[in-house]
């Protein structure tokens, strides 16, 4: 499996971890390549918010009160949420709770179960130059430090494809 990952909010930080490590329990080959802002997921401290404005069909539920309350959809328009300082913060902090309440892990404890899994973590080489990171800021798994002339024969050669 090869996966191209390319955001790197907390929404989207979820979707190439978890299917990295389901794709190496099945005993799959993954290898995971971060390019742009899906860069961020490969650094040694995840910093990952939640932007509603990238995303405006994501439901606002609360982690808290009774359970009529938790299963209500909050209706957040777009214009509403640009217009609330700290929304992205609010939002993340509701985000995180909500997947604790249901026994889903952090971003950080899946990426360390693909890391245990063998899943092979590569960085664009362009966007690391790009946004002037050095390899001293992400986790040191990171071995490959690639172009795309590396990865599209790796993606053209496996099984399944995924553009994250």
């Amino acid at each position: 499996m090869a996966i191209i990952a390319t955001k790197g909010t907390l929404d989207w930080a979820y979707p190439p971890f978890i299917l990295a490590s389901t794709g190496s329990a099945l005993g799959w080959d993954v290898s995971v390549f971060f390019t742009f802002y899906g860069l961020l997921l490969l650094k040694k401290d995840i910093d990952a918010e939640v932007s509603p404005l990238g995303n405006p069909a994501m439901p606002m539920k609360m982690p808290f009160g009774p359970k009529w309350f938790q299963s209500f959809v909050w209706p957040m328009p777009n214009l509403v949420m640009a217009g609330i300082p700290g929304f992205e913060k609010v939002a993340t902090v509701l985000m995180k709770k909500t997947f604790k309440n249901k026994g889903v892990a952090s971003v950080g404890e899946l990426r360390d179960l693909c890391l245990e899994a063998g899943v092979k973590m590569i960085a664009c080489q362009m966007t690391v130059d790009v946004f002037g990171f050095s390899k001293d800021d992400f986790i040191p798994e990171v071995k490959d430090y690639v172009g795309a002339t590396y990865f599209l024969p790796v993606a053209a050669k496996s099984d399944v494809c995924l553009f994250i």
